[in-house]
């Protein structure tokens, strides 16, 4: 299978791949990276511990792991008007992985930049406007991290 793009062409601004490094705990951790998107106009749809559930479905071991579901309605509403597949990728994750004791790993990625690079959204003026807004949510949100 050919991808339509050479991912070893593209660097994390193309996909708006954002990461903090927090010193303190796990759940202090998810705690403020909740409130942080939230002080950003994100709403949080889902949260999950994708460790707690390895290891309950398969005894996986693994350092603790946990995703919060991102979604800023405004922004959300308005990207669907563009693009209905959208759902597919939808809520914007954010991810606290623990790298060692009280050091926490904070990730995102733009599924709005995702969404135009796989073809799913045009990359015409109003996506970009869509890309540029979630932009600057997210950036404030790390900026407070």
């Amino acid at each position: 299978m050919t991808l339509p793009i050479d991912p070893a062409t593209l660097d994390s601004d193309d996909f708006g791949e954002k990461q903090a490094v927090l010193e303190m705990g796990h759940e202090e951790a998810i705690e403020h990276t909740r409130e942080v998107f939230a002080d950003a106009g994100f709403g949080v749809a889902v949260e999950f511990s994708v460790s707690d559930m390895l290891a309950e479905k398969i005894d996986a071991n693994r350092d603790p792991y946990y995703v919060l579901g991102a979604c800023n309605p405004e922004v959300a509403d308005r990207a669907l008007d563009e693009c209905m597949q959208l759902g597919g990728l939808m809520p914007c994750n954010v991810v606290v992985w623990e790298e060692e004791p009280g050091r926490q790993r904070v990730y995102h990625l733009s599924i709005m930049k995702v969404a135009r690079l796989v073809g799913m959204a045009e990359d015409d003026e109003a996506w970009q406007d869509i890309v540029d807004t979630t932009g600057e949510l997210v950036e404030e949100a790390f900026e407070n991290l």
